[in-house]
């Protein structure tokens, strides 16, 4: 387990926890009390700091190396039925966007997300979930296979951005995120939207566009991320704990501004402590989210969806 600043408490009490395990084993003495004792500790002290998160806390865990991704997701609630499917059939095939097919309870679902990686070499392979043009054409393609066949479509978002290249930009970065925005409103399947890390830009758009849209607990949402936030405004980084404060991008925010649908627990400590409880709790989600939409035809499944996106923005004076 790798801990973020804010968690070196519980990382001391984890480290006394297990040298209490080691000396029982070792010595034939009975310490077990003292080890519960410690296992309380640990368990008040998360408490204590996952209870009072700053913004910048989530958004740091948000991007916690151990958390889940979205094929993490995509084989978890498909119980591996998830096949994925290749290619935008015009230029590559983006390792930083990844879909197919699953069945999640015998209903068939496509799967759509950016991928990060776990460690360095998958990252650079992965481009730390920042997709080219080809990603997004290729999420689109899939959108429309599964329009073709009237099949629900679940996008995954956790992007820090869809990627800054120049070869992006030669290949049509900013059409291909508009055209995405501009054919999702206009897909006549059910769309579900779950943030399940970082949601950031044009990048998390692109594939955002859902009839309904959630967040998991520690995540963030937004235009910009607050260490450029912070740059554009100060000139320097140092100002990304107060920008995260004031960006209100966090799931509690979100919800107040009616920008998403609801926010999805997640255990203790994050979604990379217990995922399977993450996994359960995304799963019933877009099933129960299912369970609603499918009852809506074609065309109020459009028209919903864009009048949910139409309304943002809207004021009283």
């Amino acid at each position: 387990m790798e801990y973020l600043e804010f968690e070196q408490p519980i990382k001391d009490l984890e480290e006394q926890l297990q040298s209490c395990q080691i000396v029982g084993e070792g010595s034939g003495v009975n310490i077990k009390q003292a080890c519960v004792e410690i296992e309380i500790a640990i368990e008040n002290k998360k408490k204590e700091i996952y209870g009072k998160l700053t913004p910048w806390q989530r958004v740091q865990l948000s991007r916690h190396p151990s958390r889940p991704y979205t094929l993490d997701y995509a084989y978890a609630i498909t119980d591996n039925t998830f096949i994925e499917i290749h290619g935008d059939r015009t230029y590559a095939d983006d390792k930083a966007m990844v879909g197919g097919m699953g069945k999640i309870n015998g209903q068939t679902f496509m799967i759509i997300g950016q991928q990060k990686g776990k460690n360095t070499k998958e990252r650079q392979y992965r481009r730390f979930g920042m997709s080219n043009p080809d990603g997004y054409r290729k999420a689109l393609r899939l959108m429309k296979l599964a329009e073709k066949f009237n099949i629900p479509v679940l996008t995954l978002v956790d992007t820090p951005g869809a990627y800054p290249g120049l070869e992006a930009e030669e290949r049509g970065q900013g059409e291909a995120i508009a055209k995405n925005i501009y054919e999702m409103l206009k897909l006549t399947v059910p769309i579900i939207t779950v943030v399940i890390g970082e949601g950031a830009s044009g990048g998390a758009l692109g594939i955002g566009v859902g009839n309904k849209v959630f967040m998991l607990e520690n995540t963030w949402y937004s235009v910009i991320s607050p260490e450029n936030c912070s740059t554009i405004l100060w000139r320097s980084w140092d100002y990304k704990e107060q920008a995260a404060s004031q960006m209100k991008l966090t799931g509690p925010d979100m919800l107040e501004l009616g920008l998403i649908e609801d926010i999805i627990q997640e255990p203790l400590g994050g979604a990379h402590y217990k995922p399977e409880v993450a996994y359960t709790n995304l799963k019933n989600k877009v099933l129960e989210t299912y369970n609603e939409l499918k009852q809506l035809s074609a065309q109020e499944l459009q028209t919903q969806r864009q009048d949910r996106f139409i309304k943002f923005g809207e004021f009283s004076g």
